[in-house]
């Protein structure tokens, strides 16, 4: 993990960097990503638990709340915590107007920018600002948008610089910080896509590991993956041809087999849409082999084919998506996305620091 930030700080060059922790630190623990985004500027999450678990855990720097607060009495946390909120809608402006805060509330003005999901729109800009400017007891740090098709490679899509001089035409008095770069937007687009030092990037897939563009691999973008799944062979048994794998008989084998039962399902995070063929590392006495999954996932375990690795054998190590396979390759194979599969990790998969 502070190998993919010092990558993203190497692109965003002067450029602030918030490291984006929210979902538990897309499954790798709040607390893993104190110690290794040390060198951040600020984190970025969405919850209030979750901040007050980095300040618990010794984070002293900024923490930027993406979402900004739902209710009225969450202002209690962001003063106690010393939290900065993003400001999308009127309702928050609302609140904030109510708000007597003992020192001032730190706000990033957010902009819709084409998501259509959350933000002020163009014609909501001006009145936005102008309120929370109105404000003495809020402190403006900066304005900021969110990009829905910066891992576009077709050139079909606004490029950073275009969404940033939007942005600026809405406020042209604003002479502040900005926020506009995700991690697909830091790793295709040059550093200098803005003026350095007037931009706070939030890079959030590539700080773990995977590659926030389709069809460029991590390992191109210089990332390492941060979190292994891995498990054990529970048994090794031999099928004879035509004799069927798992729930629903979706695998049959076509051959004299050796199928390995591996202690991980559903349950554990592995996708269940995972189909046949999906590659699962196994480490024999031969130095480990890729071999395919067959049948379909359970809640608890998986099999897979090992015909072709006469050596492995009941107790191996099983890797089922790290540094010998990709997630975005697992991904790729269930029809999803690596964010997915990282974030959606469950508690009793144990976590520890890679």
């Amino acid at each position: 993990m502070a190998h993919n930030l010092a990558q993203a700080r190497a692109r965003a060059g002067a450029r602030g960097i918030w490291a984006v922790v929210k979902a538990n630190a897309y499954g790798h623990g709040i607390e893993n990503a104190v110690q290794a985004f040390s060198d951040s500027d600020g984190l970025a999450l969405l919850e209030t638990d979750e901040a007050q678990r980095a300040r618990a855990a010794g984070w002293r720097k900024p923490i930027l709340l993406l979402e900004g607060v739902f209710e009225h009495r969450d202002f209690a946390l962001v003063e106690e915590l010393d939290l900065t909120v993003v400001v999308h809608g009127f309702e928050q402006i609302a609140m904030l107007e109510r708000l007597r805060p003992a020192r001032p509330v730190g706000v990033y003005c957010k902009f819709d920018t084409g998501m259509n999901r959350l933000g002020f729109a163009a014609d909501e800009a001006r009145a936005a600002f102008d309120r929370l400017a109105a404000l003495a007891h809020v402190r403006i740090d900066a304005l900021m948008t969110h990009l829905a098709n910066a891992d576009r490679r077709d050139g079909s899509a606004p490029s950073v610089t275009s969404q940033w001089q939007a942005l600026r035409a809405r406020i042209p008095e604003w002479n502040g910080a900005w926020s506009v770069s995700n991690s697909a937007a830091l790793f295709l687009h040059p550093a200098d896509d803005v003026p350095a030092g007037a931009e706070f990037v939030r890079p959030g897939i590539a700080l773990y590991g995977a590659s926030p563009v389709a069809g460029i691999a991590a390992a191109a973008l210089g990332l390492r993956p941060a979190m292994r799944l891995r498990s054990r062979l529970l048994v090794v048994r031999d099928l004879a041809p035509g004799q069927p794998v798992g729930y629903g008989s979706r695998w049959t084998a076509q051959r004299p087999s050796r199928i390995g039962i591996v202690a991980c399902g559903y349950a554990d995070g592995y996708p269940r849409s995972a189909p046949d063929g999906t590659p699962v590392w196994v480490e024999g006495a031969a130095g480990g082999a890729r071999v395919p999954l067959v049948g379909r996932v359970s809640m608890d375990m998986i099999a897979v084919d090992l015909t072709d690795v006469p050596s492995a054998a009941c107790g191996d190590a099983v890797e089922l998506w790290g540094a010998q396979i990709g997630v975005d390759e697992v991904a790729e194979r269930a029809g999803t996305i690596g964010y997915e599969l990282l974030s959606g990790l469950p508690a009793r998969a144990r976590e520890r620091p890679e």
